[in-house]
């Protein structure tokens, strides 16, 4: 067995009239959007950052900057996918992956299975590889004040 290594990522944006919520790649239709550089989807960002956490490869902002306008309105998904090739270069293999998203509204569970089977699509894993779970923060925060939605993602590497 190759050595093993574990990352933490952490994300969020305010939301905002104007703007599409996509969240693990889903639109969700909502009157409200996340204000980002990119797509702003806040879970593959969160995601993305576990992962290049655990190959001690940075984080996104310093593989894709928000100063780059190559990535105005930029698929997380694609992002994510190409995070992945990069750990893959260095000799690391997603084993698991666990994420967390905290909003109050809209409800996501209907929206869990298909983030699931786009994150774990976009990294070339296996559905039973990532998790993906909701949660409200019961109004408490920023997120219960419906400001933003945050996301945690948690990551399992191995180095072949």
């Amino acid at each position: 067995m190759g050595s093993l290594r574990i990352g933490h990522g952490y994300d969020v944006h305010q939301l905002v009239e104007g703007r599409p919520l996509v969240l693990g790649g889903v639109h969700i239709p909502y009157n409200l959007g996340l204000l980002g550089h990119s797509d702003a989807d806040v879970l593959a960002h969160a995601l993305s950052d576990a992962i290049l956490g655990a190959a001690r490869a940075g984080d996104i902002g310093k593989l894709f900057p928000d100063t780059d306008a190559a990535y105005k309105d930029a698929d997380s998904l694609v992002l994510l996918a190409s995070v992945m090739q990069h750990v893959r270069s260095l000799g690391f293999e997603l084993v698991d992956a666990d994420c967390t998203l905290a909003c109050e509204q809209p409800k996501l569970s209907p929206h869990r299975y298909q983030m699931r089977a786009n994150l774990a699509r976009a990294m070339g894993v296996s559905l039973e590889q990532v998790g993906v779970k909701a949660t409200t923060t019961e109004q408490l925060g920023w997120e219960g004040q419906g400001l933003g939605i945050g996301a945690w993602a948690v990551c399992l590497l191995e180095k072949r």
